[in-house]
């Protein structure tokens, strides 16, 4: 038998898969409805003054009106301390204070913050004199890598100031949307339990 015979009849595996190809590239890419339209005389890119109070001091920054407050405070203002973990509000890695409550900055817009005090790790201790929850964090050996731990400082004083430190029990419930992936948990508590008092908030 000749190979041609042989040869089944019909489109081939590559001819098939060839034309799938160039019909999937023929579809034309739909843009979302936000950038389909973006407003009347405002496009996408377009940037708006934003003014941010951050650790006392004014900044005014030209940003994307979809700029996050973590993307304005780590690429715009230069403060690093923050940390961009999940980028999803899950972890807990971003957290700032915006009058003094604690704040996912991942999800939160620059712009919706503008007139109210914002406080990042760089702007929690006086000078060179440590805020009490950044020592006993120290005391207590209450980190390991070390990337979580602006975000549950900040946390933490939040925490304490909510009146959310009376017990272990209450420190790990109030303290649960800040995840620490090397599992320094216990020392965490046993950081918040001791700088509590020192706070005014026993």
């Amino acid at each position: 038998m000749s190979q041609d015979a042989r040869r089944p009849s019909g489109p081939s595996r590559r001819s098939v898969l060839a034309g799938v190809g160039g019909s999937a590239a023929a579809i034309p890419l739909m843009a979302s409805p936000a950038e389909a339209q973006p407003g009347p005389g405002r496009q996408p890119n377009d940037a708006v003054d934003v003014s941010l109070r951050v650790n006392g001091r004014d900044h005014r920054l030209a940003l994307d009106p979809r700029t996050t407050l973590l993307d304005a405070l780590r690429e715009h203002i230069g403060l690093t301390g923050s940390k961009k973990g999940c980028d999803q509000g899950q972890c807990g890695a971003c957290t700032v204070l915006v009058e003094g409550r604690r704040v996912l900055s991942c999800l939160t817009l620059a712009a919706a913050v503008q007139g109210r005090s914002v406080t990042t790790i760089e702007g929690l201790a006086e000078g060179e004199d440590l805020h009490p929850m950044q020592t006993a964090f120290i005391t207590h050996d209450a980190f390991q890598c070390g990337y979580c731990t602006p975000g549950q400082i900040l946390s933490a004083v939040a925490c304490v100031h909510e009146g959310h430190a009376r017990d272990a029990e209450q420190v790990r419930q109030y303290m649960s949307g800040n995840l620490c992936r090397c599992g320094a948990y216990p020392k965490i508590v046993a950081a918040v339990l001791e700088a509590a008092p020192q706070m005014g908030r026993a």
